[in-house]
């Protein structure tokens, strides 16, 4: 166990409407920052949401405030994620800088602008029972799923934030990457590893680029 705090994160995905106020929109994202926590903004493509906003920080009522602030200025909210940054019970183990850089991350990470957010659970079937294997073969699907994404190292940043109580899935998966291809290739490859093929089910996808706040509130 780790003495380090966990932040909240709050995925929201907006879509722009006729009554939409990116003014309004911008002064509600600087107050939610001057209150500390951190704001990333994403033009997402596709039909599910034109604008994408992770807010991460200490203060959950702060990341409320902002959701009720985007719905205020007119911007409808069909879908949001609500989780903690976390460390795996597989990873224990690793330096206390590391387990800093999942707990308290520093985002969004420099050159990496291609953005990608899904939410995902371990399947609990009758045949594929994730829940029900022991300890150690589950760290030993894990470690698998890890070595995979360690091909990935500086094109691809991953941020697994947990979501078991909180919301529909169990983890709310973030990547960050130089292109999407990078991203593409990295989700196509640990889909192969037997966490992923055998035991997890995915909700739906969001893509788009990190971009400065003036260039996705237009």
């Amino acid at each position: 166990m780790t003495d380090l705090a966990t932040w909240s994160v709050l995925h929201l995905f907006l879509k722009i409407r006729s009554d939409s106020d990116p003014k309004k929109a911008a002064e509600a994202i600087r107050r939610c920052e001057d209150s500390g926590q951190s704001v990333i903004a994403v033009a997402t493509a596709g039909h599910k949401s034109d604008i994408g906003l992770m807010c991460i920080g200490t203060d959950f009522l702060a990341q409320r405030q902002l959701q009720l602030e985007m719905k205020q200025a007119g911007y409808a909210l069909p879908y949001s994620f609500v989780s903690r940054t976390e460390i795996s019970e597989y990873a224990s183990t690793i330096p206390e800088q590391m387990k800093e850089a999942r707990l308290n991350p520093q985002l969004p990470p420099e050159n990496l602008t291609s953005f990608c957010f899904y939410p995902m659970s371990k399947r609990r079937e009758p045949s594929y029972n994730w829940y029900l294997l022991d300890y150690d073969e589950r760290l030993q699907n894990m470690m698998e799923h890890g070595k995979s994404g360690k091909a990935f190292r500086g094109r691809v940043l991953q941020l697994v934030t947990g979501s078991v109580g909180l919301d529909d899935f169990e983890w709310g998966v973030t990547l960050f990457g130089k292109e999407f291809d990078d991203i593409k290739e990295c989700v196509y490859k640990m889909r192969f590893d037997g966490a992923s093929a055998k035991y997890a089910e995915f909700g739906p996808f969001y893509t788009g680029l990190v971009l400065p706040m003036e260039s996705v509130f237009i």
